[in-house]
C-alpha cells in the first residue's frame, strides 16, 4: 500500500479537472455568451454548437485519462478496497457518479448535434433535421439541464476523490481494516480489542 502510483494519479486528476472545469466553463459561460451574440435562437445556437464541437474533442481526451487512471488507481488499491471498511462503499459511489457523468456527457453531445442540425443554414442539414422533427424549446431546455448536469456530477467526483485521499492516510487505513475485520468476525464484542503480543 505503499507503493506511489503518480501517473496514474497526474491521469485521473488531471483528466477529471478539465472534464468538470470545461464542462462549468460550457455552461456558465459559453451558452450565456452564445446567447448574448446571437441575434436569434438559431444564430444563438450556432455559436454554442461550435464552441462545444472545439471543446469535444479534449473532452474525450480528458475522459479517457481519468478513465485509465481511475481503472489503474482501482487495480492498485484493490486490496485495500477489500479489506479497509469504507471505501469499498465510496468506490462504488465513485462508480456510479461516473457512469452518470458519462451518460449526461454523451446525452450533451447528441442532443447538442441535434439541436444544431435544426439550426444549420446549410440545406444539406435542414433536410436531414426536417426528416426527424424537434421540439426546439424543449430539446434546448433538457440540453441546459444536462450540460449543467456533469459539472455537478464531477464535482462530486472532485469531492469523492477527496475523501478517497484521507481514507489513504495510515491511521485511517488502520482503523479502517480494523473495523473491517471486526464486522468479519462476529465472535467480537464490542468492547473487545486487539493488543499486539510482542
Amino acid at each position: 500500500m505503499s507503493e506511489r502510483n503518480t501517473v496514474l494519479r497526474r491521469l485521473h486528476d488531471v483528466g477529471l479537472a478539465a472534464w468538470f472545469g470545461g464542462a462549468l466553463m460550457g455552461a456558465v459561460g459559453l451558452n450565456a455568451a452564445a446567447k448574448e451574440q446571437g441575434e436569434t435562437w438559431q444564430a444563438g445556437a450556432r455559436i454554442a454548437s461550435s464552441g462545444w464541437a472545439k471543446w469535444t474533442p479534449v473532452c474525450a481526451v480528458a475522459i479517457g485519462a481519468h478513465l485509465v487512471g481511475t481503472t489503474g488507481l482501482l487495480g492498485a488499491n484493490a486490496a485495500r478496497v477489500a479489506a479497509q471498511k469504507g471505501v469499498a462503499a465510496s468506490t462504488l459511489a465513485k462508480t456510479v457518479l461516473t457512469g452518470a457523468a458519462l451518460a449526461a456527457t454523451a446525452y450533451t453531445r447528441v442532443a447538442g448535434k441535434k439541436i444544431e442540425l435544426a439550426a444549420s443554414d446549410d440545406p444539406a442539414d435542414a433536410e436531414k433535421a426536417a426528416q426527424h422533427p424537434l421540439d426546439t424549446d424543449q430539446a434546448q431546455r433538457h440540453l441546459t439541464y444536462a450540460q449543467w448536469a456533469v459539472p455537478a456530477l464531477t464535482c462530486g467526483l472532485i469531492v469523492l476523490n477527496a475523501l478517497h485521499g484521507e481514507q489513504q492516510r495510515p491511521i485511517q487505513q488502520a482503523h479502517g481494516m480494523w473495523e473491517r475485520a471486526r464486522t468479519l468476525a462476529p465472535t467480537l464484542t464490542p468492547g473487545d480489542h486487539w493488543y499486539p503480543s510482542y
